[in-house]
C-alpha cells in the first residue's frame, strides 16, 4: 500500500491496478521549513517512482513543506527544451541547460555535439535560464575515448556561460582534480556550482578560497557519506546551498525511494545538525545563497 502521508500528486490514482513496489513509493512529507528555501537542482522531467506528476503539482507539493522554488536542469537536448518549457508553466521555476559529460561522447559519435552545443546557448538566452548545467566531468560512467569529448565539452560549456554571464552547474564525479584544472585552464565563470558536492575538506577548501558553491544533495545524510560532513562542517557559509536531485540521491531514511523537491527539509535538517544553525537561520542563509548564485525568482 502507498504510504498516505506522501504529497498527494505522489500518490497512486484510487483503483490503480499496477502492482505496488515499496521501493517505487514516495516518502511522506517532512515537516515545513520555518523560512522558505529552494531546490536548487531537480529534474521534473524524470520518472523514478510509480506516479507521473505535473510540473504545477510538484511545485505545489514543494511550497507546502517551505520549499518556494526550484531550479529546473537539463542534461541532454530534450531534456533542456523541457526545462525551457517548464520556466514558461511555472514562475516557481529558474532553469539550467547543457550536455550532460556521460551525453557528450554519444553526441560526439553522431557527429551532432557541434549542433547540440549550439542549440543549448540558444535555449540558454532564454531569460529565466540562469544557469549552463550540469556540465563537467564524469570519470565513473565513461572512459577512454569518451573522456576527451567530455573535456572538449566542458570547456565550451565553461564559454557559454561566460560570454553569456550564466552560472556555471557542475556535476563530477570521481574527477576532482580534473574538473578543478580544467576550471583554472579556461577561467571559471563568475559564479560556479558544484552540484551534488561529492567531495571532500581538500576540495571544500579549494570551492572556498575560489568562491565556488557547493550544493549539498541527500548524500550528505548517508551513513557512508562522513566525508561531505567534514566538508561542509569547513565549507564558507555563503557558499552553501541544498538541492534534491530528484528523483535520485533520496536523503535517510527514504534512501533508495523516488525523490522530489518536497523532501529538501529532510536534507537542511541533516545539515543543520552539521553545521551547529539554527534551522530557521540556516535556511535563511541557503536562501540569500541562491539568490546571490543564480538571481531573483520574480
Amino acid at each position: 500500500m502507498c504510504n498516505s502521508l506522501a504529497p498527494a500528486p505522489y500518490r497512486p490514482a484510487p483503483g490503480a491496478t499496477e502492482v505496488q513496489d515499496s521501493r517505487k513509493e514516495y516518502p511522506p512529507a517532512p515537516e515545513p521549513l520555518p523560512v522558505p528555501v529552494m531546490d536548487n537542482h531537480t529534474h521534473l522531467d524524470f520518472r523514478h517512482g510509480l506516479i507521473e506528476v505535473a510540473v504545477s503539482d510538484a511545485m505545489d507539493a514543494a511550497a507546502a513543506v517551505g520549499v518556494q522554488g526550484a531550479v529546473q536542469v537539463g542534461c541532454d537536448l530534450e531534456s533542456s527544451r523541457f526545462t525551457v518549457q517548464a520556466v514558461d508553466t511555472d514562475p516557481r521555476l529558474l532553469g539550467a541547460v547543457a550536455i550532460h559529460p556521460n551525453d557528450a561522447p554519444v553526441y560526439a559519435g553522431r557527429g551532432e555535439l557541434e549542433s547540440a552545443l549550439a542549440e543549448i546557448e540558444e535555449l540558454a538566452r532564454h531569460p529565466r535560464i540562469r544557469a549552463i548545467g550540469e556540465t563537467g566531468l564524469d570519470f565513473f560512467r565513461t572512459h577512454g575515448e569518451g573522456l576527451k569529448h567530455q573535456r572538449y565539452s566542458f570547456r565550451r560549456h565553461i564559454d557559454i556561460a561566460k560570454r553569456l554571464g550564466l552560472t556555471l552547474q557542475i556535476h563530477d564525479r570521481d574527477a576532482h582534480d580534473d574538473v578543478v584544472q580544467v576550471l583554472m585552464e579556461e577561467g571559471a565563470p563568475e559564479r560556479v556550482v558544484f552540484h551534488c558536492f561529492s567531495g571532500d575538506e581538500e576540495l571544500a577548501r579549494i570551492c572556498n578560497d575560489n568562491g565556488w558553491y557547493m550544493s549539498f544533495a541527500g548524500t550528505m545524510t548517508f551513513k557512508n557519506a562522513a566525508n561531505l560532513r567534514a566538508a561542509l562542517a569547513i565549507a564558507e557559509p555563503t557558499r552553501i546551498l541544498v538541492e534534491t536531485d530528484s528523483p535520485f540521491l533520496t536523503p535517510h531514511p527514504y534512501r533508495g525511494r523516488p525523490n522530489a523537491s518536497y523532501m529538501v527539509p529532510y536534507t537542511v535538517r541533516s545539515m543543520a545538525e552539521v553545521t551547529k544553525d539554527d534551522v530557521a537561520e540556516l535556511c535563511a542563509r541557503l536562501a540569500a545563497n541562491t539568490l546571490e548564485a543564480y538571481g531573483s525568482w520574480d
